[in-house]
């Protein structure tokens, strides 16, 4: 199995095993912007995930129960969060259950399962952290968020001041030089070479500053050289570097490109003979591999045939695993039905075997025959009552027929 995830690792490039670790900082950013803090961590009283909480690593410490909890309870609120009612499992819920039931909410949202749900156990991983950025994906687009461009602020470029230099001769400086006096041990020679290096006197002050005759110094040398070496500190002009000064960057430019000519020149050799020996590595490697290829044509070809037959099973253990789900729902509504209809039938046996409606139903045929004895004696009542009735009518009818029948004298007679 481990030697199956290399050479998976293998296929997919070097920096496959390292692909989880930017998937989980993503998936961290989503998390804060769907504010799991207050609707999570607040309410389950949990820590905050680090960056790298679901990435599995040998030298991260793990613990796979805490993580496989927390991963069910953020899966929970992102499916609920994207629109779709979830329960939120349980801490001592059937773990394959749980995975399941939240791989086929997965797949209702048009997620790609390819792996098997055992991946999901451990807490941690490449599928954990896949599983939660494609839900919290779909979160972010039930909340209608789009991801925009970043605004970076504009950077104001500070204005190079110039600074004045202390050292720097300026024109009214020279006229106060030139207003206190200069000393007479000062060479005439300095003074007429100062004269014109400053640009403050006119031409006609400078023609009535020139002597009729040929000066001739009288001075001995060894005095000469005291008042040079006394006045040539003066003379001496220092400017401080200002290292926003375009002069310098420029200067170093050139210090760095005559380095970088220098070390070129040293390190084009070695470039060119290790350009010279990956040259001659690559060739032996291809034709390694073309060899290689040849002697293993017919193990390549048997291990394209067992991936085939891998993924056909995959297959169909996923066709079976999505029937099995839909078959375990039914078996539960079955079995509540069947429970039902067992305390349905509890209560009916209970009603059968009791004896007391028997009993009442005594009580009411006995009360029923006393009151037919009752009805039977009104009855007769009744009839003798019509009886007596009718011959009372009876007799007076042929009373008054007989009335009828009596002579008019006997009338007259009354």
């Amino acid at each position: 199995m481990v030697d199956d995830n290399r050479r998976g690792d293998d296929e997919r490039g070097p920096g496959a095993a390292y692909q989880m670790f930017v998937v989980m900082e993503d998936l961290l950013d989503k998390l804060k912007l769907l504010d799991y803090e207050e609707e999570v961590l607040a309410k389950h009283n949990m820590k905050p995930l680090s960056r790298h909480y679901f990435a599995s690593s040998a030298y991260m410490p793990s613990n796979p129960g805490e993580q496989f909890f927390m991963f069910t309870i953020i899966a929970s609120w992102l499916i609920n969060a994207a629109g779709r009612p979830f329960e939120q499992p349980q801490e001592y819920d059937d773990p394959n259950a749980t995975v399941s039931n939240i791989l086929s909410q997965l797949r209702a949202f048009g997620g790609l399962v390819d792996f098997p749900p055992s991946k999901l156990k451990a807490g941690s991983g490449e599928h954990v952290c896949y599983v939660l950025d494609r839900l919290a994906e779909e979160a972010l687009k039930e909340r209608v968020f789009s991801w925009r461009r970043p605004n970076y602020p504009t950077e104001e470029m500070e204005e190079e001041s110039v600074m004045e230099d202390d050292a720097e001769l300026t024109l009214s400086k020279v006229e106060e030089e030139m207003t206190v006096g200069i000393p007479i041990e000062v060479s005439p020679v300095y003074i007429l070479s100062f004269l014109t290096l400053t640009p403050s006197f006119s031409q006609e002050a400078r023609l009535s500053s020139k002597p009729d005759n040929i000066l001739e110094s009288n001075m001995d040398a060894a005095e000469w050289n005291l008042e040079v070496e006394r006045v040539l500190p003066q003379l001496k002009v220092t400017i401080r570097t200002d290292h926003k000064d375009w002069r310098i960057h420029v200067d170093q430019m050139h210090q760095h490109k005559d380095g970088i000519k220098s070390s070129l020149k040293e390190t084009k050799g070695y470039l060119d003979k290790l350009q010279e020996e990956i040259g001659k590595t690559l060739e032996k490697v291809g034709s390694r591999e073309k060899y290689i290829n040849n002697q293993l044509e017919h193990l390549i070809q048997d291990y394209r045939s067992a991936q085939s037959k891998l993924s056909e099973a995959r297959e169909c253990y996923k066709q079976g695993s999505g029937g099995v789900t839909e078959r375990t729902r039914v078996l539960a509504e079955i079995t509540e039905e069947l429970e039902k209809v067992k305390q349905e039938m509890e209560e009916k046996g209970s009603s059968m075997s009791d004896g007391a409606p028997v009993v009442k139903i005594k009580q009411s045929l006995t009360k029923l025959k006393q009151e037919i004895v009752q009805m039977d004696i009104r009855i007769g009542v009744v009839e003798h009552t019509l009886l007596q009735a009718k011959l009372k009518e009876k007799s007076n009818m042929t009373r008054d027929m007989h009335a009828t029948n009596i002579p008019e004298p006997a009338i007259g007679a009354y």
